[in-house]
């Protein structure tokens, strides 16, 4: 009890840290968006799960050491940099794209996008786990914030507390933002909110890509 203790004040500047970290608008917070008020509650949660699922990828790197390997290498984190850019300009042209509801589709009390529960998964997954400065986020965060002399199993807990904290976070955002009465109202400009997310998402995809690492 008293090791626990004692990194009760290191654990608390995580939460914050993280904490603000994720209540920050970025590519996942687009992505939950145009998911939970354009394709409903049980797709926005799935991504939800998947953006929280792509924490443990960061989580896991950082603590075997090789997320500074990749933020040291020029070239693994233009990889990773141009990866992330394409993919989310590839989900921003995908949203560019969409088309008013018809009339029906507006008055349906649950319209779902024709999309499985994986799909919405995986978009979150990816969108999270390809974004390079999430990479910068938490190499900063076990380099700086997080002692070395902390051991690695109490690194563990700060990375399973954010994996579940990211996740819950989003999970509760898209049951919100999917609830019927906010669903109801955007209903009809939805291609609008496809479209404008469609737009950040292809700035976020630029800024991303002149990170510096």
């Amino acid at each position: 009890m008293t090791t626990l203790l004692q990194y009760w004040p290191e654990f608390l500047t995580v939460v914050i840290i993280h904490f603000l970290a994720v209540a920050s608008p970025g590519p996942d917070f687009a992505v939950i968006l145009r998911q939970s008020l354009c394709a409903g509650p049980r797709i926005g949660v799935w991504t939800g799960i998947g953006i929280g699922s792509g924490i443990l990828v960061h989580v896991t790197y950082s603590l075997l050491g090789l997320g500074l390997l990749i933020a040291q290498s020029t070239t693994a984190f233009t990889v990773l940099k141009v990866l992330g850019a394409v993919y989310l300009l590839w989900v921003g042209w995908q949203c560019l794209k969409a088309k008013p509801a018809s009339t029906e589709e507006q008055n349906l009390s649950d319209v779902e996008y024709e999309q499985s529960i994986w799909q919405a998964w995986r978009l979150g997954f990816l969108t999270n786990v390809l974004n390079a400065k999430a990479t910068l986020f938490f190499v900063s965060l076990f380099s700086v914030v997080i002692s070395p002399t902390t051991p690695i199993w109490m690194q563990g807990i700060y990375g399973l507390w954010m994996t579940l904290a990211t996740g819950f976070w989003f999970v509760g955002l898209a049951l919100f933002l999917s609830r019927q009465q906010v669903r109801s109202f955007f209903r009809r400009i939805s291609h609008w909110i496809e479209r404008v997310t469609g737009v950040a998402l292809i700035a976020l995809a630029g800024k991303l890509a002149m990170t510096q690492n």
